[in-house]
């Protein structure tokens, strides 16, 4: 099939193979990272806007149908991609890993050439990222991730729409405080993208993925964008106009749970914390939070909290992802 679209399109608008490369490379076939939708950010966001005032009528997804496989549990993943694809007019399977062959031993390949003759799309929150780029390659339809070890790219395509809401844009400095984790990875790449400032403040040995920084570092050379990783939490939030934290002890992390509670105490978010940060800095939460840990229950409830904004917007940026991918 591709070598046919390269036929048409080579002759019909293209003069060489790499004009045409870049062309496909461009256009957005899955969700695995932040990077596959360094062009589409702005339309995601657009799009995100325009579920969320209803300005894009009737179901745009009306007999669609998307797969939802859940190696980790989920409540914002879940609901948030099973109201949405309702909303469209389409319809969502929830399946566990044991729900399927591939908890009796199937492999990623036969198990996503199958689901591409049944369904339109699939969403995968996985433990291992590599899992999800395997099953895209074998998959004919488009895979989004839904979570992995890696990166969150749905959460912070919600993140990016609720800063954009209430600071009129990127021109704020954000502040991720405690373990440089899949969210933080995302979010380092979608700073990138969009000209953000970013400071990543956490203790040494719970940096940000490295490579992901180096790829980050190199995206916001054409933004201006200003990516740090510092070590001084009083530094790292100062100035910030958000400041935002995820919980210590990931899934797939509580062995390690009595020494990332120990190594990251200094990093929570309090009141004392947030008197470094500017005087109008907004504190941010992707869920669940573990209250006196990370973020302590005065700031999640003050009136800088934004959290729950940010979870209700998990539901227009799936749905702008959804409409992207299977329209």
């Amino acid at each position: 099939m591709e070598k046919l679209i390269y036929y048409v399109l080579n002759n019909l608008f293209f003069t060489d193979k790499s004009s045409y490369e870049k062309f496909w490379s461009e256009i957005m076939k899955h969700l695995l990272s932040m990077e596959d939708a360094r062009h589409h950010v702005d339309e995601i966001l657009d799009l995100s806007g325009k579920f969320k005032s209803q300005e894009i009528p009737g179901e745009p997804l009306a007999k669609k149908t998307l797969a939802m496989v859940f190696e980790k549990a989920s409540t914002r993943t879940r609901i948030s991609f099973e109201v949405g694809m309702y909303q469209l007019g389409g319809n969502a399977l929830y399946l566990s890993k044991n729900d399927l062959q591939l908890g009796r031993g199937e492999i990623i390949e036969d198990t996503a050439k199958t689901m591409s003759r049944y369904v339109d799309g699939v969403m995968i929150r996985a433990g291992e990222h590599q899992d999800v780029l395997e099953f895209s390659k074998y998959a004919d339809i488009p895979v989004i991730n839904g979570l992995t070890n890696l990166e969150h790219p749905c959460q912070v395509f919600a993140d990016l729409l609720t800063i954009y809401e209430n600071k009129n844009g990127f021109d704020v400095k954000l502040a991720f405080v405690g373990d440089g984790n899949n969210v933080c990875n995302s979010l380092l790449l979608a700073s990138a993208f969009v000209g953000m400032d970013m400071n990543v403040v956490c203790p040494p040995g719970y940096e940000p993925h490295a490579q992901i920084f180096k790829k980050a570092k190199k995206y916001a050379e054409n933004t201006g964008a200003e990516l740090k990783i510092i070590n001084d939490i009083g530094k790292g939030v100062e100035g910030a106009q958000v400041v935002y934290t995820d919980v210590w002890v990931s899934m797939g992390n509580e062995k390690e749970a009595s020494k990332r509670i120990n190594d990251l105490k200094a990093y929570q978010i309090n009141k004392t914390l947030m008197e470094n940060a500017d005087a109008n800095a907004m504190i941010m939460h992707c869920l669940p939070a573990v209250r006196g840990q990370e973020i302590t229950a005065e700031m999640i409830n003050s009136n800088q909290s934004v959290i729950w904004d940010q979870a209700e917007n998990r539901l227009h940026a799936q749905k702008a992802v959804l409409y992207k991918l299977l329209k």
